[in-house]
């Protein structure tokens, strides 16, 4: 076997994938990354690693990688290739032209969670102070704002209370809606090591992941309960905790509303909420149900990690305060080995939701209504800033087929592969007259794009992430950006071509201004995070180099206690029919990332060319099927086409697939009802039928393969050669 190839150079740097934030040590020749290695010192992974930020970089230089601006009139003109400050221009002046013509409030921006905090807080500037309105979204609304609204409500804070090393303290783990060993793997290798040292495991999930029942794992308490009933499973929980005087007293009145709590305990504790009476809804033994509330009220010390699988649901926020609920009744708050913990699904969802890309609140959560908050942004930025709330994504949708919302500026999202709901986005953006993308490869929402400004991966900038644990560390430049230009001093230009003159010598300044205007983030700098690491927030004069474990003298509410939700259970409208009779429900896999954009362009792929539709055997052999039939999944939205395998990791009536290949297409189906606080979309639950395909169907419609993006944009620029 030859030696590896030494590296001339070696920069610390942090994976861009999940929420986990693992450390590598980016070895390079010239320009070219010859290996990503696992940082020791990484306070995240340890020297861990998966196999996607292990080996899953190429796509930096993947030969689809847009490397040129390009404009267009129309979304049926072929891309024309143009220099920076054309696009720039151009860009600049469709959206003045359409704010003329419709007025403030017709454009606005979204952010992404694969973008760092400099350039998450950079775009909300720019739609703030450049287009004078708050029409901001992020993805961390599709998948985590229920966090937000839930654990605000419950304990002020809507992040993780614990540092992924206190799961190690753990004698309980409550896994609710995730698959860590798959979604977040280096921290579920952590998990299993304490599960292998004796923790208990109780995991509430639809499916029998791998979390569930896999080698040094088998969970001591599976509730499978049917999807859309989480918070009914949580309430009956809560109700055998306070039937039986699980609950800890001296908890509750020391530290949380007595009072609330016996409101709380009066709700759950009636026989609504009963295993006997939830048992049968939810598709679960009673009998489990109680077993998983002896299990996490014994303790003595229990923590909860959950995932999408709470969030994504119509009761999302609904399920984030059960789990609140649940851990201050049984007084698991403020010390390590307990808490409740968000699994984050992308590198910087957590400094998504912090840093401003909300239409309601600036960064640090603080709303855009509050005079004395925007009068400091105000005064950072030298101008008049709209006091009205904005619109979230789905309303700019829902606006734009109304006719009044006319322009907007994407960085790093795919809205039409991402989203709910697809054939209603792809109506909605065909009615504005300039999407701008701004993104690494052409992608299902550029089809409908006219102006496309070439995005830089993690690998190509300078700045910071924070991951799931609250964690901020520095994002490195390995090598210089092929495009020319880091996504931040993108966002800049822009700005500047607006008419908003801005400008930073580097990464850091923005950090340093974000800093200013964001209390948990007051101390953070990049001279801070070369010193120590890395930091939790938050990192103020109180914790000058960070606060691993919250909670523990109090909560941050105005009274310094927390307080019950009342959280009455309420069906989804998203229910089976003699038309429908299956349920479906998404999750990710271990090698692919997302909507795979980035991981589909690497080796990889070979573990998992195509999503794939698991199904019970007796769901297939009612309707024919057999292993490896292609099938047409139908919902009341919606058509695509998958390949369907036999599973037993699904009960009957319940049918999984992955959402990584645009070819796909799991958005058409799913439903465009969504969370009652936040707007987060009901990805896991979404009525269906399954029927066989004739080998001459395989590719027609719904599901016809894509050209790939290289080849799309070179048949454009040729065309326009040709013209000319």
């Amino acid at each position: 076997m030859p030696n590896p190839r030494k590296p001339e150079k070696e920069t610390i740097t942090i994976c861009a994938y999940c929420g986990v934030g693992c450390g590598f040590k980016a070895e390079t020749i010239g320009d070219e990354i010859v290996r990503m290695t696992p940082w020791k010192e990484g306070k995240a992974n340890h020297g861990h690693s998966c196999v996607k930020g292990r080996f899953a970089y190429d796509y930096w230089r993947h030969p689809d990688r847009v490397r040129t601006p390009m404009i267009r009139a129309s979304i049926d003109d072929p891309w024309q290739e143009v220099g920076w400050d054309e696009a720039f221009a151009h860009a600049a002046g469709e959206l003045k032209r359409i704010q003329a013509t419709y007025g403030r409030s017709s454009v606005g921006g979204v952010s992404s969670s694969r973008c760092t905090n400099e350039e998450i807080f950079l775009t909300q500037k720019f739609v703030r102070a450049a287009l004078g309105n708050n029409n901001i979204d992020n993805c961390a609304r599709i998948c985590h704002s229920p966090t937000q609204f839930g654990l605000s409500a419950t304990v002020g804070a809507g992040a993780a209370s614990q540092h992924f090393d206190s799961v190690l303290q753990a004698d309980v783990i409550m896994v609710v809606g995730a698959n860590p060993t798959e979604g977040h793997p280096v921290f579920g290798s952590m998990m299993k090591r304490r599960i292998r040292q004796g923790a208990k495991l109780i995991v509430i999930d639809p499916r029998r992941t791998e979390t569930v029942d896999s080698p040094h794992c088998r969970a001591d308490v599976h509730l499978a309960l049917s999807p859309g009933t989480n918070v009914a499973i949580l309430n009956s929980i809560a109700h055998v905790i306070v039937r039986e005087n699980r609950h800890d007293p001296y908890f509750i009145k020391s530290r949380c509303e007595w009072r609330e709590f016996e409101l709380w305990a009066e709700l759950i504790g009636s026989d609504e909420y009963s295993p006997d009476t939830i048992g049968p809804i939810a598709g679960v033994d009673p009998e489990d149900i109680r077993r998983a509330a002896r299990i996490y009220s014994s303790g003595p010390r229990s923590t909860i990690y959950y995932g999408l699988g709470v969030t994504e649901h119509s009761q999302g926020s609904t399920g984030v305060m059960c789990l609140g609920n649940l851990a201050l009744s049984c007084g698991m708050y403020g010390r390590e080995g307990v808490g409740v913990n968000p699994l984050r699904g992308q590198g910087n969802v957590q400094g998504g939701s912090c840093l401003g890309s909300w239409p309601h609140v600036f960064s640090g959560y603080r709303f855009v209504t509050d005079d004395a908050t925007r009068a400091s942004f105000e005064a950072e930025w030298d101008i008049g800033l709209d006091s009205e709330p904005g619109l979230r994504l789905p309303n700019m949708f829902d606006a734009a087929l109304t006719g009044h919302f006319k322009g907007m500026y994407i960085m790093g999202e795919d809205p039409v592969q991402s989203d709910p709901n697809q054939n209603h986005i792809i109506a909605a953006l065909r009615s504005m007259e300039c999407v701008i993308i701004h993104d690494l490869f052409l992608n299902e929402t550029s089809k409908y794009a006219h102006v496309f400004l070439p995005g830089s991966s993690s690998l190509e900038k300078d700045g910071t992430f924070t991951n799931a644990e609250r964690r901020i560390s520095r994002v490195r430049k390995v090598v210089e950006p092929l495009a020319g230009y880091q996504d931040w001093e993108v966002t800049v230009k822009l700005m500047n071509a607006m008419g908003y003159d801005v400008s930073y010598a580097h990464a850091g300044e923005v950090l340093d201004e974000l800093a200013r205007l964001s209390p948990a983030y007051s101390g953070a700098s990049f001279e801070l995070l070369d010193r120590v690491g890395s930091a939790q927030w938050p990192v103020d004069k109180a914790a000058p180099e960070g606060t691993e474990v919250l909670h523990m003298q109090q909560f941050p509410r105005a009274n310094g206690r927390g307080t019950f939700m009342l959280t009455g259970y309420v069906p989804t409208r998203e229910r089976v029919s003699d038309q429908y009779p299956l349920l479906l429900t998404t999750g990710r896999i271990l090698s692919q990332y997302n909507v795979g954009t980035q991981t589909r362009r690497t080796a990889n792929s070979q573990w998992h060319p195509e999503d794939v539709l698991e199904m019970s055997r007796g769901d297939m052999q009612v309707r024919g099927l057999s292993d490896g039939d292609r099938v047409k999944i139908a919902s009341r939205f919606g058509a695509t086409r998958l390949k369907v395998v036999e599973s037993e990791r699904v009960n009957p009536g319940v049918i999984y697939t992955t959402f990584h290949h645009a070819e796909s297409k799991a958005n058409a189906v799913t439903s465009d009802l969504s969370d009652w606080a936040t707007n987060c979309p009901e990805y896991k639950v979404t009525a269906v039928e399954v029927t066989k395909l004739m080998p001459a169907e395989w590719w027609q419609g719904d599901s016809v393969a894509k050209r790939p993006a290289r080849r799309e944009r070179e048949a454009a620029v040729a065309a326009v050669e040709e013209v000319v």
